[in-house]
């Protein structure tokens, strides 16, 4: 009979489900608990938390501020490859859990604990893309998700179990919770209750990070993003870390109204969703590197960038950034910027992100070949034998055709 962890790691965010989970880690699994939260940038203070855990008699705290690294490792390599899942979603609650899961582990290893635990439920992507990075990184930890396990699967039974264990609610949690919300410096994600029906506009309290484009200012900011390959650098001409840049564009972006998204997506489980998505710097980040690139990538490496790009967004989506795919698709997209490197001028008005200017020391662009006016680089002449080449094949395509009396 297999015997429970000892000691576990719990991904934690002193949020009713979590302070349950960890209550029900120590009462039912008799585990000694080490509570790990990640500040990723969601916004929220986090002394509550530790305040939360020492109440509940957890001796060892972890708590770490992982914004720059967020941004460095993870989002901005994603945002090399312009990766967009479904067409639309820019991945930012998928893009965080590979990040937590690996500080996770390396706490677990430090503390010696045997297992970890998150709180993602039995329905979501987030169980399959925490307990992957999970095993890519230790392939024999153990893993517990209680919400595959016990039997508290209603709001109702976990406010009960709270209130039986003296667990703290906060006002807002007591009835039915509006929608759920998941945040990070990349974006805000709400689904559930409110938004489950998919033909029902979202309202506007939703909305956390941006104002209404209808709301938004009556003229339209201006901005110029630097880049050094493939990574922006710099906002307006001041250079930022990672993080800093990434926080102001979201202000920029949230003033104007830009980045908002109301996506029904597929989840890796097989079933429809409807999230609600607040993306404002993310978006004016994709606009400004498909503008850099635009300028200084060669026409077959873009165009090849485009035809990775699904599979990568996809890999993301359904949790292996760890795989050695999402590596090999990596290295490609990384060889790609390396002379990506430029700044971006755009136009920011009531929810639209718009380029309109685009310079680099590394320009493929020849206003000598594409002038309308004379020109000494370029021979009109020969596009005719260019063309005639092109054509080749499906000249001799429908001449067979003619022959064998298929004329449609």
């Amino acid at each position: 009979m297999a015997q429970h962890p000892k000691k576990v790691v719990l991904a934690y965010s002193g949020g009713l489900d979590t302070s349950i989970i960890l209550k029900w880690l120590q009462e039912e699994k008799g585990c000694e608990v080490v509570t790990f939260t990640a500040d990723l940038g969601q916004g929220e203070e986090l002394g509550p938390v530790r305040r939360k855990a020492e109440a509940c008699g957890v001796k060892e705290i972890f708590i770490d501020d992982l914004r720059e690294e967020f941004v460095r490792d993870f989002v901005f390599p994603m945002f090399r490859a312009n990766a967009v899942y479904e067409g639309l979603y820019l991945l930012g609650t998928s893009i965080a859990r590979p990040l937590i899961s690996k500080r996770q582990i390396e706490i677990a290893h430090q503390v010696g604990a045997d297992a970890v635990c998150h709180g993602a439920t039995g329905k979501g992507n987030d169980q399959v893309r925490f307990e992957l990075a999970y095993y890519a990184l230790d392939p024999d930890i153990k893993v517990i998700a209680p919400w595959r396990e016990w039997e508290l699967n209603s709001r109702t039974k976990l406010i009960e179990y709270a209130e039986k264990h003296g667990i703290e609610i906060a006002t807002d949690k007591r009835g039915e919770a509006p929608f759920s919300v998941d945040a990070n410096l990349l974006h805000t994600s709400s689904e559930g209750k409110a938004l489950e029906d998919p033909a029902q506009e979202a309202p506007e309290f939703v909305y956390q990070r941006t104002v209404s484009p209808e709301d938004a200012p009556d003229k339209a900011t201006y901005i110029e993003v630097g880049f050094e390959r493939g990574d922006a650098m710099s906002i307006n001409g001041v250079a930022m870390s990672p993080a800093t840049l990434l926080t102001r564009l979201n202000e920029l972006g949230g003033a104007n109204g830009i980045g908002r998204l109301d996506l029904l997506e597929n989840r890796f489980v097989g079933m429809k969703s409807r999230g609600i998505y607040e993306t404002p710097g993310g978006t004016i980040l994709l606009m400004a590197h498909r503008g850099i690139e635009q300028i200084t990538l060669d026409k077959g490496a873009a165009h090849l960038k485009d035809e990775l790009m699904p599979k990568y967004a996809e890999l993301v989506y359904n949790g292996y950034w760890y795989s050695p795919e999402r590596e090999m698709l990596q290295a490609a997209i990384d060889k790609s910027q390396e002379l990506v490197t430029g700044s971006v001028r755009l136009k920011l008005y009531k929810g639209n992100c718009d380029i309109v200017g685009r310079t680099s020391p590394y320009s493929l662009y020849s206003q000598e070949h594409v002038t309308f006016e004379e020109d000494d680089v370029y021979d009109q002449a020969d596009a005719g034998g260019f063309i005639k080449i092109s054509a080749l094949r499906l000249r001799l395509l429908k001449a067979r055709d003619l022959k064998a009396g298929r004329n449609s």
